[in-house]
């Protein structure tokens, strides 16, 4: 019997807005049982979520996964900082990355992947300006009426 696909996907529709996208990845993230159980009921926000070092590790800070409805005594704190897993040498990238000026983590998506995991779309982005953003309002407005028009 084939195994019915979870289509969980929670999207951070702000980061798009407010930064320009360099390079992305795909990070797996260290969670407890009530979490993976919330984030598979799409009870889980990226609005606030941004990712930092410590101490050469990775993580994401923001990220709201909300308590599981049957959990009990074993539930999770709903902001936790939580660990994201990546290659060595992505992190090493990225570690130097940040360290210039204007550059950033972003969380772009959570989504279940095909094995059964939560991952984390993640991208070294650098800060929008205002210019930027009227910018591509307007370049999304152009594209929509050449779309009505055809």
């Amino acid at each position: 019997m084939a195994k019915a696909k979870n289509r969980v996907q929670i999207n951070n529709r702000r980061a798009s807005f407010d930064y320009e996208f360099l390079e992305t990845y795909q990070a797996g993230i260290v969670l407890t049982g009530t979490e993976i159980k919330s984030i598979r009921a799409g009870k889980a926000s990226l609005a606030d979520a941004f990712c930092y070092f410590d101490k050469d590790e990775l993580y994401v800070k923001g990220m709201n996964v909300a308590l599981y409805n049957w959990g009990s005594w074993g539930q999770h704190a709903p902001l936790r900082d939580r660990k994201l897993l990546l290659r060595r040498h992505e992190l090493l990238h990225l570690q130097q990355a940040v360290k210039q000026k204007g550059l950033t983590i972003a969380a772009l998506r959570l989504y279940i992947a095909d094995n059964g995991y939560a991952k984390l779309s993640i991208a070294l982005a650098k800060g929008k300006k205002d210019y930027d953003k009227r910018q591509t309002i307007k370049e999304k407005d152009l594209r929509r009426e050449m779309e009505r028009s055809e």
